[in-house]
């Protein structure tokens, strides 16, 4: 009797465990300089000529990033104006900004076809990018996904 009872409560004891699992949908994160960074608001907007622009934000640093177009596809950084990424932080009262542009910098942002509905109102892809200050300082960010970022709609 004694090996019954310990064992239906050993048994009770393995079944009550439970795992919170918590998922990370949507989300915009990527390695900073090899640190994780995770944005805790992000939205998406299409343009009316069809460009896309996501902006992350933790709180005192911002991340941006443009495409000229919300086909899925590669977009290469550091070669115009209209695809480019931008990284800002608040320090005090002082603002540093980094950005790719014409010859500045370098990177890819990819918009991926599978996870990404813009009828649905989402956008997923990657990027990572070497984006410069005025100063010359560079930041760069790897492994970068965006998931599921709401679309909030067409900006005018």
């Amino acid at each position: 009797m004694k090996k019954i009872l310990s064992l239906l409560v050993l048994l009770a004891v393995f079944t009550s465990c439970e795992e919170d699992v918590k998922f990370n949908t949507p989300a915009v994160q990527g390695l900073k300089d090899n640190d994780l960074w995770k944005a805790t608001e992000f939205t998406a907007t299409v343009g009316t000529d069809n460009s896309l622009t996501i902006q992350a934000t933790n709180g005192f640093e911002t991340l941006i990033l443009k495409t000229s177009r919300t086909n899925a596809r590669a977009y290469a950084l550091g070669v115009n104006e209209l695809d480019k990424a931008s990284y800002s932080v608040a320090v005090d009262d002082l603002g540093l900004d980094y950005q790719t542009g014409t010859d500045l910098g370098s990177g890819e942002i990819k918009i991926t076809a599978q996870d990404t509905d813009l009828t649905a109102g989402y956008i997923t892809g990657t990027f990572h990018f070497r984006a410069v200050s005025d100063d010359g300082d560079e930041v760069f960010f790897q492994n970068g996904v965006f998931y599921k970022v709401p679309i909030a709609g067409v900006a005018q």
